[in-house]
Parts: C-alpha cells; structure tokens; sequence
C-alpha cells in the first residue's frame, strides 16, 4: 500500500488546461474562435458585430471573463509582403484597446498578435469543402480564427505581445 502512495505523491499533476480566444479582426464583423492548451486544437466560437471596428466591449469583456479565458490572439492582418496595412494598423490598436479595457476590469489575461495571412482564404475553401458554407458570401470569420489559433499551437512563437510589434 505504501508503494503505491510514494507512486501517486511522485506522480506530476496533470498541466491545467487554459481557454485561448482567438479574434479574427474586422471593421464590420469579429470571428471568434475558441482554443484549449491540452487538446491544442480550437473550435468556432461565434461572430461579433463590429460598429466601424470597435465591439460591444462589454460583451467581448463578458466572453472572455464567462470562459476564463487566459490569451486572446488577434489576427494581424499583414500584406503579403510583411507590411502593415490600415487593417492591419486598426487591428493593432484594437488589441491595445482589449489589453487596456482588461487591465482596468482586472482581467487576467495577455493579448498577442499574430500574423493572419491567407486565413480567409484557408477558411473559404475549408468551408466549401466541408459544406459548411452554401454561398461565397456566408460569413467565415470564425472558421479564419480557428486557423489563427491552429497556427498559434503549432508554433506558439509565431504569436508576440502588443508592444513587440510596431504599429506603423
């Protein structure tokens, strides 16, 4: 009996589970996606209606504290060449403004930003395939976060926090 219990008491607990939201940034609509640090996998959450860019903060807030969520990973939405557009700008100081808003609610969660090239793309034609999709303007902008956050847990690296890139 004593063997077992030096087996358990030696036994390293189980790594806890973390909720990672993952927002595909837009002016007129937010996709949303959901992910889980065990799993590493992610699954759409929903889409937010943007008001030329900004949420209704309290909801987004509310989202974030329901689940208890610990990293939201904002698309970056790049061009290809690596420079920054206005989207790009505007998503950038959305995640500054998500940090802020958190930090006075007492939020305990990071935000980073990620590179989000092609996911629409990657997201329409995943959409299409699955028959998820019946039209080419069905929204798919919780399907770009899901990819967003399948790139963040197969190089968690990829993402970095807000004041790691420059918002030209």
């Amino acid at each position: 009996m004593e063997s077992e219990k030096s087996v358990i008491d030696n036994a390293e607990p189980a790594p806890k589970a973390h909720l990672i939201l993952g927002l595909d940034y837009g002016v007129k609509k937010m996709g949303m996606a959901l992910g889980n640090t065990i799993t590493e996998t992610a699954r759409a959450f929903d889409i937010l209606a943007m008001n030329n860019g900004q949420p209704d903060w309290d909801n987004l807030l509310g989202i974030i504290q329901t689940w208890g969520v610990t990293t939201v990973v904002v698309g970056l939405p790049l061009n290809m060449d690596g420079s920054s557009s206005m989207l790009s700008k505007r998503a950038h100081k959305f995640a500054r403004r998500l940090a802020h808003r958190m930090m006075e609610q007492g939020v305990p969660a990071s935000v980073l930003l990620s590179d989000e090239r092609l996911t629409s793309v990657g997201a329409r034609e995943l959409a299409w395939e699955q028959g998820w999709i019946k039209n080419e303007r069905d929204p798919i902008d919780d399907i770009s976060a899901c990819i967003l956050l399948s790139a963040y847990f197969a190089d968690p690296s990829c993402a970095l926090p807000i004041d790691a890139i420059k918002a030209e």
